[in-house]
Formats: structure tokens, sequence, C-alpha cells
């Protein structure tokens, strides 16, 4: 019964923080690939200025 309790704590406490961790890890890869490719594709123009 304890091993249940355990089991069920760990389902409810710790994959939710390690999902929301690795999703902000993947959302601040994406970001940065994202200003890369439009720094190198507005090299060279005011928009690259203005960002």
């Amino acid at each position: 019964m304890v091993g249940a309790i355990i089991i069920a704590a760990i389902l409810v406490v710790v994959f939710p923080v390690v999902f929301l961790v690795s999703m902000g890890v993947l959302a601040g890869v994406l970001g940065q690939t994202t200003k890369v490719d439009v720094d190198r594709r507005y090299e060279g123009t005011e928009y690259l200025e203005l960002s």
C-alpha cells in the first residue's frame, strides 16, 4: 500500500514538473533558432536594426 502511495505521489508531483521544465527548454531552443534565422534573413536591412 505504501508503494502505491509513493508511485501516485511521483505521478502527481514529479512528472508535471519535469514536463514543464523540459517544455521551457524546448521553447528557449526554438526561440533562439528562430532569432538566428531571422537575423540572417534580414541582415543588412532596416528590419534588423529595428529589432
